[in-house]
């Protein structure tokens, strides 16, 4: 298993543009006139190096379990299954507590549904109560690990994204390209450099649930947490491996299991231009023979210390001039295109509509979400076409 060097790691995330580092150590762009000196690079280790010891009691706690109850019936309120735990609402969070503090606490079995949208995917839901432990959970152990998370892990995080991740990727693409610059002189047809874009093979169904509460228990030093946690986790069909895709602590676990990977690129090989979207990731940079070397690497390294592989179909060095595909976009170095994936899924609901299977306060939920996505490619036409299937006005 990989440890951090946290005064490595530190060293390790300087500015792009000056090579300083920053107070912060983790986001070159919040300080970018900063010199980190002795004391700030103390604090950061010691903060990365500590451990955390009597969390039960926190999560378990009835002001948390209502605050994770709030949260779990978020955009829900007129589900059955949520009307029916609010008639005796304060009853069945004491109950809840309990069980949690006697350790008697099991979760009930998923429910599992095929989701085609138009891509099939197998969703596991789990039961309402369940989701209000995965928020009590995360609500808790979520910020202590997120402060060691790298600035470029870019999903299920607050202030990041996939529009966040499309913005960095474009700052990387003119960092490697220089811009087209070739010679002194500024070539617009010429655009040098590549991207290593990787996809982890089978991701949620691979992850190793030995291996993943060994990451965890680095900084959790509480047993009846790993004890919760293992709960959660076996709570699936298999109790070696996988996670269902659906659960809150599905996204948060994909995190923290992949942050090593994080480190390792970060700061074995020493990659700058590295961003990571869940299972998705890309390397930029102007040698294709050195993306070949660290794809080899990462390769390895996921196989030796994750049970993981990468996808061989989907993961290979493409030309930035070609194009490449990258939540959701597939971006060029001078204009975006959306996806054909993201453009059929509108579609399919579009066809629900027309079908009478989908009510109309619902499509047009749907395309405000898509559109205020889509606008981020050159896609001005398409919308406008978008828009006139489904009898709207947009100018």
């Amino acid at each position: 298993m990989v440890l951090h060097n946290p005064v490595a790691s530190l060293n390790s995330n300087r500015n792009i543009d000056d090579d300083r580092l920053h107070v912060n150590g983790n986001n070159w762009n919040d300080n970018n006139n900063g010199f980190a000196f002795g004391m700030a690079l103390e604090t950061k280790a010691i903060m990365l190096m500590k451990t955390y010891k009597n969390l039960y009691e926190k999560i378990i706690s009835f002001g948390n379990l209502f605050l994770a109850w709030r949260k779990a019936r978020k955009g829900k309120t007129k589900k059955d299954y949520v009307i029916e735990f609010e008639k005796d609402l304060i009853e069945n969070l004491l109950k809840l507590h309990e069980e949690l503090k006697n350790q008697t606490y099991e979760p009930k079995p998923l429910q599992n549904f095929i989701l085609r949208d138009p891509k099939t995917r197998k969703i596991s839901k789990s039961d309402f109560k369940d989701r209000i432990v995965h928020h009590a959970l995360v609500r808790v152990i979520e910020p202590i690990f997120d402060k060691g998370f790298i600035y470029d892990s870019c999903a299920n995080r607050k202030g990041k994204g996939n529009l966040f991740a499309l913005k960095r990727f474009d700052k990387f693409k003119r960092k490697v390209t220089e811009n087209g610059k070739t010679k002194g002189l500024f070539n617009n047809n010429l655009v040098k450099g590549y991207c290593l874009k990787a996809d982890i093979r089978h991701y949620f169904q691979e992850v190793n649930h030995s291996i993943l509460l060994k990451i965890i228990s680095r900084k959790i030093k509480d047993e009846k947490v790993i004890w919760l946690i293992r709960q959660i986790l076996e709570n699936f069909n298999n109790k070696i491996k996988g996670m269902p895709l659906g659960n809150l602590t599905s996204q948060f676990f994909a995190n923290v299991y992949l942050n090593e990977l994080d480190y390792f690129v970060k700061h074995k090989l020493k990659a700058k231009y590295y961003l990571r979207y869940v299972d998705d990731f890309v390397i930029l940079h102007k040698s294709k023979l050195q993306l070949k070397e660290w794809k080899m690497k990462i390769d390895k390294f996921l196989d030796s210390e994750l049970n993981l592989e990468l996808h061989p179909d989907k993961s290979k060095v493409i030309p930035l001039s070609k194009g490449i595909d990258f939540v959701g976009f597939r971006d060029f170095y001078y204009f975006k295109l959306l996806r054909t994936r993201n453009i059929r899924k509108i579609l399919f609901k579009i066809r629900k509509y027309k079908l009478g299977e989908l009510p109309r306060e619902k499509i047009l939920e749907s395309f405000q979400g898509w559109n205020a996505y889509a606008k981020w490619a050159n896609t001005w036409g398409l919308r406008r076409s978008i828009a006139r299937k489904i009898c709207l006005n947009e100018k």
